[in-house]
Parts: structure tokens; C-alpha cells; sequence
């Protein structure tokens, strides 16, 4: 149940409290959560905002800080103590976090509070989408053929959006040829490539396609497995709801149905489905949402 995936993501954000002096990886706290890998990394990020790793390397930064101030340990030593490799690294990580190097820090004789731990059983969601119950349906696809455009980015970025215009404004897709579908296109966004410990990952923009014969070079072809999916579609929404809507979806997917569904995800790539249902002439639009799934203990 979902209160059941709030517990178990406050005992690993306990764990990483009790030994944050140690050698933490996310396999080992995916252990502890008594989930496979990439099903915790997705849902820690989708209850934290953030990955687990970038959590554990700001709380360990915190205690820094905190050290730095309330003490006279050298700072090679907090450095180390609190898992960093060496000095450079520590600073190179401090100064991001908190715009100043360890040693400024201490010379301007900073005094920040012991800056707690993030607790998610005090935090609120609202169940299913503002009181619309999430309808879905579990698919098997096929493995299948994709020609588009790709983006480098990652979880706490705002490019995806930006991506998208550029895609509609440029007319993109009327460069992507071998479609399958032909008379209407369907366009999909895709997530793959996920880096758990950075949250980096690779978007995708384009269409599935019969073939990779004259694809023009600065086009990107990729191949995907066949997987099972559970498919989710948003709510009708005026246009100018359209985003608030896939992003509410998007998280009642992990912090709703998820905890009580049975499933869990299997790791391969998950994506969103665009096609007639949101084209410019309608005044309430859809997509479909695509998550890759498999049973618990699979």
C-alpha cells in the first residue's frame, strides 16, 4: 500500500542518517527499501524530488557545514569523514551547494542550524488526480523502431519543454521519414538511458518507424525491447492545463498507484504517446503515458 512505500523510503532516509560516515551506494539502499533498483530510484526521486545519491551527497554537505562551523576539525578531516575522496572534490561539491569554498565558509563565521533530515511521512498528496480515478491498462509491445531527435538532460532540468517548441516551431517532424503511421502522426517522447546515481538521462522526440533505410545523418535511430507497459491516459484538459495535467499523472503514477498495484518497474524505457487526441483544433486534449512494469519479486 502507498503507506507502506512512504515507510520504506523513511527507513532508507533513516539509514542514510545512521551511516552517512559509510561507503553508500544506491544498490545497497534499494536493499534496504526492499526494492529492485531502478523501481527505487524512481520512486525516491518522485517522493524526494530528487535522486537518492544527489540526496545523500546534500546531507552529507549539510553535516559539513554544520562541522565547519561548530568546530575546529581540519578540513581535510570533515572532508573525509563525511565520504568525500579528498580535499578538491569536498570543495569543488561545497562551493556548488553553498557558493563558497569550506575555507570562506568558515572565515565569514557562518552558524547554520543542524539542517534536518527529510521526513515523507509528514508530507501530503492528494490521492489520484485532484479526485479523477486514474484509469489504466496493462499492454505488451512489441519490440519497435524509432527515428527522431535526442536531448541530454536530467531530472531537476527544465529542457524538455524548451525541446518540444523547438521541435513544433521547427517543423521536425516533417524530417522523419519510414513512418508507421502515415496519415496522422503519433508522436511519442521517450525516456532512456537513465543514470540512477546523477539522474541524468536521454529524451527522446520522435516517431516508431517501419525501417532505418535513408534516415538524413543528423537524425537518431534507436531500437527498443518489447516490454510489458502499464498505459495511462491523462484527463481532458483545456490546452493551457495540458502540462499541470501530464505532470499530475505523472506523479500519481509512483506516490498512488504504484504502492497498491502489484507491479513495479522493470528498468526499461517508459515514454509519453501523442497523437490526435492533443492536436491543436481540439478544445480539450490527452496523451497516454507509458510506464514499463513487471510483478513484484519478478
Amino acid at each position: 500500500m502507498k503507506e507502506d512505500y512512504l515507510k520504506q523510503i523513511q527507513t532508507v532516509i533513516d539509514y542514510v542518517e545512521a551511516h552517512i560516515t559509510e561507503e553508500l551506494s544506491l544498490s545497497r539502499l534499494a536493499q534496504v527499501a526492499r526494492f529492485s533498483d531502478f523501481h527505487f530510484h524512481r520512486v525516491f526521486e518522485s517522493m524526494a524530488g530528487e535522486t537518492v545519491m544527489e540526496y545523500v551527497r546534500k546531507r552529507r554537505l549539510a553535516r559539513s557545514a554544520y562541522q565547519i562551523a561548530h568546530s575546529n576539525e581540519r578540513l581535510l578531516d570533515i572532508a573525509l569523514e563525511n565520504g568525500f575522496q579528498n580535499h578538491e572534490t569536498f570543495t569543488r561539491a561545497f562551493k556548488r551547494m553553498f557558493e563558497l569554498t569550506p575555507a570562506d565558509y568558515r572565515k565569514k563565521g557562518i552558524k547554520p542550524p543542524e539542517y534536518p533530515k527529510l521526513n515523507v511521512l509528514q508530507r501530503k498528496y492528494n490521492p489520484y488526480l485532484g479526485g479523477i480515478r486514474m484509469e489504466y491498462r496493462i499492454v505488451t509491445k512489441p519490440a519497435f523502431k524509432v527515428i527522431g531527435y535526442e536531448l541530454q538532460t536530467t531530472t531537476s532540468e527544465e529542457k524538455i519543454p524548451v525541446f518540444w517548441q523547438e521541435y513544433l516551431q521547427n517543423g521536425w517532424s516533417g524530417r522523419i521519414p519510414n513512418r508507421v503511421h502515415r496519415d496522422s502522426p503519433v508522436e511519442l517522447g521517450i525516456c532512456h538511458s537513465f543514470d540512477m546515481d546523477t539522474g541524468a538521462f536521454t529524451y527522446m522526440i520522435g516517431m516508431e518507424a517501419e525501417h532505418f533505410e535513408g534516415v538524413p545523418s543528423d537524425l537518431v535511430c534507436r531500437k527498443f525491447i518489447s516490454s510489458e507497459y502499464a498505459v495511462f491516459t491523462t484527463p481532458k484538459v483545456p490546452h493551457d492545463r495540458f502540462p499541470s495535467s501530464i505532470e499530475s499523472t505523472w506523479k500519481s503514477i509512483f506516490e498512488e498507484w504504484f504502492p497498491h498495484s502489484g507491479y513495479e518497474h522493470s528498468g526499461a524505457s517508459e515514454f509519453e504517446l501523442y497523437d490526435e487526441r492533443c492536436h491543436p483544433g481540439r478544445s480539450e486534449v490527452q496523451m497516454d503515458i507509458y510506464i514499463p512494469i513487471k510483478r513484484k519479486g519478478a
